[in-house]
């Protein structure tokens, strides 16, 4: 396993980063709201916008990958993500929605590329181990963003919070370089690209029952991780009264949750369970878990605000890892990238609606405990049928 440690730490600090910045608007949305004189509650619209990039360049990743290797394009998307940072310091909703298209753009071709690279380094018992590793990176990310993000918005205000993340994702580029070249041996600088490449990854999902079965429970797992992830301080401050530094500190151990659980559930899939009753057991402690975040008032003790939200995010968080894994297994030889672009594709679509849909419902006089309460029927019909059809994903 000690070629893939180099991979998996690169890896790792790129996902962390660009997770980040793909959260630091939702975690001070309030502040953002008020300075633009908008509802909060657009920051599902945010993250919707942010996803349809997200999706437009996972698609695009495959091809993208192979001509240019997998550490140039997640460094392009590092840069993308400092630049859609900065317009959104630019207080107006157009430039927040631009920021919001270029920050996807740049996050969405980073998990094919890792997977590019993991799959080449790692052995395949260890597959979904790795892969949940480095896909700590995503609550890394927002467990960075929860902690840093208010105490600097106190400290220098929303924008100049922005320019701080934009800059550390600059650096990360940076640091990045001198491994490119040993990393991106691999690259084909004869591969073509056109318009015609972005429907490949989606048409190799969907010819395959194994890998479109997997793609679909991933549009319900992230449609559930986005809106935990982007309304959950909004949601604390409101129906709880927290503070947004203590409704930060909750997101960050949320996040911690995710980080524990995306390793622990790594484990437990290769050396017991198997990838189907990992997600089985995952998709069931989402629904428990969105119910009762549904049920807190202000009467419940943080501490135990704080353990469902470890569970809560050890769960909703939790299960990329042993997906990618499996995802990789599924694809074709060297093809794991563009399968992962094209199961990407579907999983990003669920956090395109999932956060939007949350809004809306919240926006209409549901409130967000409806919003919560409402993510517990897909989340549970998705364990049912994990449960009963031990199919392709076993």
């Amino acid at each position: 396993m000690s070629g893939t440690w180099l991979p998996l730490l690169v890896t790792l600090a790129i996902q962390a980063m660009v997770s980040m910045a793909l959260l630091t608007v939702p975690v001070m949305a309030t502040v953002v709201a008020q300075a633009l004189g908008v509802s909060a509650t657009l920051a599902g619209v945010y993250v919707a916008v942010a996803y349809i990039g997200a999706i437009l360049a996972s698609l695009a990743s495959g091809s993208v990958v192979a001509r240019f290797g997998a550490i140039r394009v997640s460094q392009a998307g590092l840069v993308l993500c400092a630049i859609g940072l900065a317009a959104c310091a630019l207080p107006s909703w157009p430039a927040l929605a631009l920021g919001a298209f270029l920050i996807g753009l740049g996050y969405g071709p980073i998990t094919p590329a890792s997977s590019h690279l993991l799959a080449l380094t790692t052995p395949p018992h260890r597959l979904a181990l790795v892969f949940s590793v480095k896909q700590t990176g995503v609550p890394l990310g927002g467990l960075l963003a929860g902690a840093l993000v208010p105490g600097l918005v106190l400290v220098g205000g929303w924008q100049a919070t922005l320019l701080v993340v934009a800059t550390a994702n600059l650096v990360c580029a940076l640091a990045s370089q001198p491994l490119r070249a040993g990393l991106d041996a691999d690259r084909r600088s004869d591969r073509t690209l056109g318009f015609g490449h972005l429907l490949r990854p989606l048409h190799l999902v969907l010819s395959q029952r194994a890998l479109a079965r997997l793609a679909a429970f991933s549009f319900v797992f992230s449609a559930t991780q986005l809106s935990l992830s982007t309304y959950l301080v909004t949601y604390l401050q409101e129906a709880l009264d927290y503070g947004l530094v203590k409704a930060g500190l909750a997101l960050s151990v949320a996040q911690a949750g995710g980080i524990v659980g995306r390793i622990a559930w790594g484990y437990v899939s290769d050396r017991w369970l198997g990838a189907r009753r990992a997600l089985a057991l995952l998709a069931g402690l989402m629904a428990i878990s969105t119910l009762a975040t549904a049920m807190l008032d202000a009467r419940v003790p943080p501490a135990l605000v704080f353990a469902l939200l470890v569970v809560f995010g050890a769960s909703a968080i939790g299960w990329n890892g042993v997906y990618l894994s499996e995802v990789a297994r599924r694809a074709p030889p060297g093809m794991a990238s563009t399968a992962t672009g094209g199961t990407l594709a579907v999983t990003f679509f669920g956090t395109v609606l999932g956060p939007a849909l949350f809004g809306a419902l919240a926006a209409a006089g549901g409130g967000y405990r409806a919003g919560f309460a409402a993510l517990a029927v897909p989340t549970a019909l998705c364990f049912i049928s994990l449960i009963r059809k031990p199919g392709p994903a076993a």
